[in-house]
């Protein structure tokens, strides 16, 4: 119970110290939402691709995202763009496959922020190790001077941590990969590091780990925000 006054609290004060519309829709959102079942909350599973995996010398260069909504993932409605960034993507195109020439008509980091703050006015963002993403995210939003709050996620990685360490397992290098969590649902492997492809992934395995952790009903949505404090 102190766990859900504090995440309470600190929406709250979310709402009343953003100037971004779209972003106190989004925070009010989660509030308003936060006892409700996971069955009946909008959820938008997000992936970044990045240059590299420090906020502070990397830029993002591509998301995707896939809205989850009433219970169902809506391949229809997903979106991928481009991130244009200073300077070149350099070896980090063998990761992600986005090349330079790729980013010559992409969207600025404001568009983006911009255009992912309207995507999750009425969603939960989800992510597959959420704290990456939400890091990127969060130091473009403070450089551009769009929104100073900290986000919010579900992560999906630290689900499966918890799930494997409850069960006793020794978490291996590698273990908790979005691929290696995917198998140990029967999930099909997909290529990595395109980030539809991995939203796509992350929506699926949360579905999937929902249904084992006894079912979309009976968990709420502050139960999974919580987990990752």
């Amino acid at each position: 119970m102190l766990k859900q006054w504090w995440l309470q609290r600190q929406l709250k004060k979310r709402i009343n110290n953003s100037s971004l519309d779209s972003a106190r829709m989004h925070y009010q959102y989660l509030l308003d939402h936060l006892h409700q079942p996971i069955s009946t909350v909008n959820l938008l599973a997000l992936d970044i691709e990045m240059t590299g995996l420090d906020p502070k010398k990397n830029q993002m260069v591509s998301i995707g995202i896939i809205p989850i909504i009433n219970a169902q993932i809506q391949p229809k409605l997903a979106q991928y763009k481009l991130i244009k960034i200073q300077g070149s993507v350099g070896q980090s195109a063998v990761i992600h496959g986005v090349l330079d020439n790729d980013l010559k008509h992409a969207l600025s980091i404001q568009e983006i922020l911009l255009w992912l703050f309207k995507q999750c006015e009425d969603k939960v963002l989800v992510a597959h190790h959420a704290p990456l993403d939400l890091q990127f995210l969060q130091r473009a939003l403070l450089s551009t001077q769009i929104h100073s709050q900290p986000l919010l996620a579900i992560d999906t990685l630290h689900i499966d941590k918890e799930r494997q360490l409850r069960q006793h397992q020794v978490l291996k290098t590698g273990s908790l990969r979005l691929n290696a969590c995917r198998s140990r649902y029967n999930l099909p492997i997909y290529n990595a590091h395109n980030a539809l492809t991995d939203a796509l992934a992350c929506a699926e395995l949360l579905l999937a780990q929902l249904s084992q952790m006894g079912g979309m009903e009976d968990i709420t949505l502050a139960q999974l925000l919580i987990k990752n404090r």
